[in-house]
Order: C-alpha cells, then sequence, then structure tokens
C-alpha cells in the first residue's frame, strides 16, 4: 500500500539527491553562478570545515594576514589654488610734499585677490594697517585705558605725537567729541585748527571722526578738508542719514574738491553698504572710498561682524563692483563691553590683562575677515595685533610638536 508523499519529504528527498551533486561540484569550482534561483530559508547554519568540502576556499582561509601597519600612510598635500575674477580697490591715506600734502609717507590698504591669509593662494599686496585713537576732549576712560595716555589727554597734538613715537602708530584717528551738540557743540573752525595742530605734530596718516550728527558732522568735515588741502584725511563717517539730510552730497563734493578720502559706515547690512556706496560714485572716484561695515565686540555680536564682513570680501572677490572697497574696524568698540573693563569674579583674570585681551581677540578676530584697517587703543593690544599679522605672513614657522599646547595652557 503507497501512500501520497506530501511537499516535505519530496523537498527532502530533492536534497539527498543533489546535495552529493553540488558539493561535488563546488569543489571542482571556485565559482556557481546560478540563473533564475530562488531559495526559502527559515533557520541556516552553515559549517564550513577547511579542506572538507571547497579546498581553494579553505586554503584563502588559513593563509596569515597581512602585517598590520605601524606608521600613517605619508600623501603630499596640494593646496587648491582658486583665482577670483574681482579685487578690493587700493585706498591711499596721506599724501607726501611732492603729492601735494606733508606726511612722510602715504599708507596704501586694499588691493586684496584672494581671502584673508590665504598665502598658497598670493601673499596680501598690502599688510593690514593699525591706527591709535585720539580724543580731543578729556573724558572718562577706563584705568587701564587711561593710566597709558594721562599726561596727554588734554592735547590731542601730544597725544597723537606719543602714539606715533611710543606705540608705533602707523595712523592716527582724531575723534571729535567735543563738536556733538549735546556735549560742548565746538565750532567747526575750531575742530579744524586741533586737526591743523595735529597735522603738524606728526607726519602720518590721519582719521578725523566726528561726532555722529548728520549736520554738524557735514559742517565740520567741510571745514577741515578745507584745512588739510590734499593731506588726502579719512573722514569718518559719511552715512545714510547725511543723505536722508541732504548733507551727503556736500561732504563728498568737498572731499573730492581738496583730495580728501571718505568712510562709508553702515550697519551690519550689506544693502545699505551698496547703497550708500552707489550714492557717492555720483562725486567721488571709488579710490577714495573706505566701508565700515560696523565693528560688534567680543560677547556683544562680534559673530555678526565677522560674518558681515567675510561676505562683503567675498563678494568683492567674486566681482560685486560695490563691495570692492577696503574694510576698517573700529576695534575701541570692545571696550564698550562692561566685561573689558569691569572688576569681576578673581576667576575672569585682573581687568587690566582682560581688557587688552578683550580689544585684540575683536581685532583679531576680524583680521581673519579681512579687515585692512584697525583703529585700536590700548598699546598692548596693539602690540599683541601687530605680532599676530607678522606671524600669519610669515609661513613655515609653525613647531608641529607643539601645535596642541594651547589645548592645557594656563595664563
Amino acid at each position: 500500500m503507497t501512500t501520497k508523499k506530501n511537499k516535505k519529504d519530496l523537498e527532502n528527498e530533492l536534497v539527498q539527491l543533489l546535495g552529493p551533486r553540488f558539493l561535488e561540484l563546488l569543489s571542482n569550482f571556485e565559482r556557481v553562478e546560478l540563473d533564475q534561483f530562488e531559495m526559502e530559508i527559515g533557520d541556516l547554519e552553515l559549517w564550513l570545515h577547511p579542506g572538507a568540502l571547497i579546498p581553494s576556499l579553505s586554503k584563502s582561509l588559513v593563509e596569515p594576514v597581512g602585517t598590520k601597519p605601524t606608521a600613517i600612510l605619508q600623501e603630499e598635500f596640494i593646496s587648491p589654488v582658486e583665482t577670483y575674477p574681482g579685487s578690493v580697490k587700493e585706498v591711499t591715506l596721506g599724501a607726501t610734499k611732492k603729492e601735494g600734502g606733508s606726511r612722510g609717507k602715504p599708507v596704501i590698504i586694499g588691493g586684496s585677490t584672494s581671502p584673508a591669509f590665504t598665502l598658497f593662494e598670493g601673499p596680501p599686496k598690502y599688510p593690514p594697517v593699525i591706527a591709535l585713537d585720539v580724543f580731543d576732549m578729556k573724558f572718562p576712560l577706563p584705568k587701564v585705558l587711561r593710566e597709558n595716555v594721562q599726561e596727554v589727554m588734554d592735547d590731542p597734538a601730544e597725544w597723537a605725537k606719543m602714539n606715533v613715537n611710543k606705540f608705533g602708530a602707523e595712523v592716527v584717528t582724531v575723534h571729535l567729541m567735543s563738536t556733538d551738540p549735546l556735549i560742548a557743540d565746538t565750532p567747526p573752525a575750531k575742530a579744524a585748527k586741533t586737526v591743523e595742530e595735529v597735522l603738524q605734530s606728526v607726519d602720518v596718516p590721519l582719521i578725523i571722526g566726528g561726532c555722529g550728527d548728520p549736520k554738524k558732522d557735514a559742517d565740520v568735515f567741510v571745514k577741515i578738508t578745507e584745512v588739510a588741502e590734499g593731506e588726502r584725511v579719512l573722514l569718518n563717517s559719511v552715512t545714510l542719514d547725511m543723505a536722508e539730510a541732504r548733507t551727503l552730497e556736500t561732504v563728498a563734493r568737498a572731499a573730492k574738491d581738496h583730495n580728501q578720502l571718505v568712510l562709508a559706515f553702515t550697519g551690519l547690512d550689506l544693502n545699505s553698504a551698496k547703497e550708500l556706496n552707489r550714492r557717492l560714485y555720483a562725486f567721488l572716484p571709488p579710490e577714495n572710498i573706505v566701508m565700515d561695515l560696523t565693528t560688534a565686540a567680543l560677547g556683544y555680536g562680534l559673530e555678526y561682524s565677522f560674518t558681515i564682513h567675510e561676505r562683503a570680501r567675498l563678494a568683492a572677490l567674486m566681482g560685486d563692483s560695490e563691495l570692492q572697497h577696503p574694510t576698517v574696524s573700529g576695534s575701541t568698540n570692545a571696550w564698550a563691553a562692561r566685561e573689558a573693563w569691569m572688576q569681576m569674579d578673581p576667576k575672569y583674570g585682573p581687568k587690566e590683562f582682560r581688557g587688552p585681551v578683550w580689544e585684540a581677540v575683536t581685532a583679531l578676530s576680524l583680521l581673519l575677515a579681512g579687515v585692512d584697517l584697525f583703529m585700536m587703543m590700548h598699546p598692548a593690544a596693539v602690540h599683541a595685533m601687530k605680532e599676530a599679522i607678522q606671524e600669519m605672513l610669515t609661513p613655515g614657522k609653525a613647531q608641529s610638536d607643539r601645535i596642541t599646547d594651547w589645548i592645557n595652557m594656563r595664563l
């Protein structure tokens, strides 16, 4: 009596029938290709005994692996050199006697053809420049700043001379704070006299700062352009507020007529910077315009300043002609941060050290974004900036065995 075999029994007989043949094929060939093959597997266990079924496979299993590497592979790094369709315009501050002024030598800023300190693409045509601040009136300063200039705070001309002779200023910034209608409302003629005295005391280029009032600054700047005829001083600053007050054209025309420069100031907005520059092009050549995109201090928006300066520089290199101007950083703004000068918990360090570091870090950050000219105040911060610029312009001096020392450094 025969019984009908179920599917499971048939599958087992098929495996017993084909199994030996399949193993024989595997022992003779290194690879078997199956066409239109399907397999349903539940629990699958594979036990491979070297030499038992597949001699060629067992041989490869027993071969020793390669020797463990003992060193990192050496590979040459080739810097990806890029070229850019645009460049930053060169602006000359100051003029010698031969050029119509009285400065010892001019200072040139700008001229960049690549992002900041990408030395493999070419060194900067002109290194960044540092200007030191002078004020035309005595006013409260943090002690750590005041102690360096205490004896000259009543005399802007002597203050400027100290900045040049003692602290190595390449440019001097004269802030005419007293012209502010809300402070002393000094008349334009008197402010111009102060500038004239500073011009006679030092032979470096000057930046002349106003009080921020669009109408008063216009009157003061016009007078200064006449007194400083041909000196190529940088008027700090012209703004869109002047355009609204209908004084921008007056200042721009006076600057052109007397061979002066203007600093176009806007507040962290590239569209505003472009608009202001477009208005100035109607009266001034682009080579007489410098941009101030605003410097926010460390801890008070420095990241915004860095981003706006970096974007402006990259846009200039990519061909945006309205942003192809050198930039200025008012790094002295770092002293507006209370952490730079106030007494704090000892863990933050002494304020005598903390303040200069606050100013230096603010300036150093924007140095990496491509700023060309820095207005600073504390001699120690200026010294740190000059050393940093020199080091960054001199490649190949890094000591690889000390490159991570900063991780556990204690100040």
